[in-house]
């Protein structure tokens, strides 16, 4: 296993995680815990997958993704508390989590022919509509369309990548950056609160 695969695995397992957690803010019972950690791990990536005709679509072509969630699933239910706890390291991972999916959804695109500008979209889809999918389950208003500093950050690391990727820089130091990029932007908006404006009745 390469240390690519290991972030993918590591992001997969800390975004169902955080779906478990928005199930027990819910009050949700075990099985709504399943599908929203479930949709959270894989529904980015399998809305890119469809997208492209790239089926079937990686996760279940790979037992250990399904490995992993099912882990993550459990690990969220039976050590609710202890997760609570670890809010700061889940916050890091996530980020992580976005950078690794970001990356793979931009450069899945462009090995299937599409331009730049769809390939950033379909790669800041990736990193972000498990999310997407996890809040209109648990009936909120998706993080992507509220004030937190979320798809930009992904965006920002998307054009960095494609930037460093024409100026023939290595795939690893590149990803590494991109990554690294993601989160000082997500951190800094958070101990800063830094957003966009609300839309204010008039």
């Amino acid at each position: 296993m390469n240390v690519y695969q290991l972030l993918d695995l590591t992001g997969t397992f800390v975004f169902a995680v955080s779906g478990v957690r928005v199930a027990a803010e819910k009050k949700m019972d075990i099985f709504g815990a399943i599908v929203i950690g479930f949709a959270t791990a894989i529904g980015g990536g399998t809305i890119r997958d469809v997208v492209l005709g790239s089926t079937p679509v990686d996760w279940l072509q790979n037992q250990l993704y399904l490995y992993v969630i099912i882990g993550a699933v459990v690990f969220g239910i039976l050590f609710d508390r202890f997760v609570l706890k670890l809010q700061k390291a889940l916050f890091i991972f996530d980020s992580i989590g976005l950078g690794v999916f970001t990356i793979y959804g931009l450069e899945k695109a462009m090995n299937f022919g599409l331009d730049e500008g769809f390939a950033v979209l379909l790669g800041i889809t990736s990193a972000t509509a498990g999310g997407v999918i996890r809040d209109m389950l648990a009936n909120e208003v998706p993080v992507i369309l509220r004030k937190e500093i979320y798809a930009t950050a992904c965006l920002v690391g998307a054009l960095v990548f494609l930037l460093f990727k024409y100026l023939g820089m290595s795939f690893e130091i590149n990803s590494a950056i991109t990554i690294s990029i993601i989160l000082i932007i997500r951190t800094i908006a958070v101990i800063y609160n830094i957003s966009f404006p609300e839309i204010k009745k008039k």
